[in-house]
């Protein structure tokens, strides 16, 4: 008798097809939500890999700040049309014009959190049971406390102290009308093993996570790229930097990380060396203690 054994890329792999192929058989109209970031670029290719050689049966479904690096939206065109995905844009802006939202004024103005307004209207109108998402637990003590089926009530909200039991790998995607669920296939992966694994199956990425030339100014302890968002305050200045970004989001408040690093091989070596969660240079999670908590529960990702 052989004995088959997996390298541990290989068993995260497997424990993802496994929720993808779970969420498929337990959820009526389920979308995987695409940032163009690389946890749902590796959520994608995840879901390619568990259907092959049929086509994705999820569509992608992408909540737009209007405030998106040019080279994220590029790439989500590219790879919808690769892949041959449906795509459903929810529009903040279109939220802000219909006063569904008021949107922030200041220095540090961002559209992130008005993004749970648009998302829960999206699920709503495209009638979604089951959301697809790409965080991972060792992002955000948040969504540490995620399992990999997630339920949210009638209004879109997560309560962290009612969630279901996950025993033996049985997932429960009951619900009531009205209600949804949120799914993290890739919980178990750190910042490493996505980089590890990009780099294994060769996965293209944004050119925003290798190292570039950018025009940046330094706000919040972070690098943050010059835009016609950005508002210079006295004593700001702007200046080129050779930067990448960790992770990417609404470009008023996604920071850049100064640094060498412009191949994938690089990257993987460079994320070795850090001690600090990607997301320290988002300033929307910097604004109290529990800023991604009050978040989610409010709706958000």
């Amino acid at each position: 008798m052989s004995t088959y054994y997996l390298n541990y890329l290989e068993e995260l792999e497997s424990e993802a097809i496994f929720i993808l192929r779970e969420v498929w058989a337990q959820f009526q109209n389920p979308v995987i939500l695409f940032s163009g970031g690389k946890d749902s670029i590796l959520v994608t290719h995840l879901a390619k890999k568990a259907f092959h050689p049929a086509k994705i049966p999820f569509a992608l479904m992408h909540v737009d700040t209007g405030h998106n690096f040019p080279e994220t939206i590029q790439f989500r065109d590219d790879l919808v049309e690769k892949f041959g995905v449906r795509l459903i844009v929810g529009s903040v802006q279109e939220s802000i014009d219909q006063g569904r939202v008021a949107e922030e004024k200041g220095k540090n103005a961002t559209r992130n959190a008005l993004q749970i307004t648009t998302l829960l209207d999206a699920i709503e109108t495209n009638k979604v049971d089951c959301a697809i998402g790409g965080g991972r637990r060792d992002e955000e003590k948040a969504r540490a406390k995620e399992r990999f089926f997630s339920h949210r009530d009638e209004f879109g909200q997560w309560d962290p102290k009612n969630q279901r039991p996950e025993l033996w790998n049985l997932l429960n995607g009951k619900y009531f009308e009205g209600e949804h669920f949120r799914a993290f296939p890739i919980s178990n992966w750190t910042e490493m093993d996505v980089w590890n694994y990009l780099t294994k199956e060769k996965i293209e990425i944004p050119s925003l996570y290798l190292a570039h030339d950018r025009e940046v100014v330094r706000r919040n302890g972070s690098w943050i790229p010059n835009s016609e968002y950005l508002k210079l305050e006295e004593g700001e200045e702007i200046v080129t930097k050779k930067i990448r970004f960790r992770t990417l989001g609404d470009i008023t408040i996604t920071g850049g990380i100064e640094s060498d690093a412009d191949t994938m091989e690089k990257i993987v070596e460079e994320v070795s060396t850090m001690r600090e969660t990607e997301r320290g240079n988002r300033t929307d999670d910097k604004r109290s203690e529990t800023a991604m908590e009050d978040r989610k529960k409010e709706g958000y990702f």
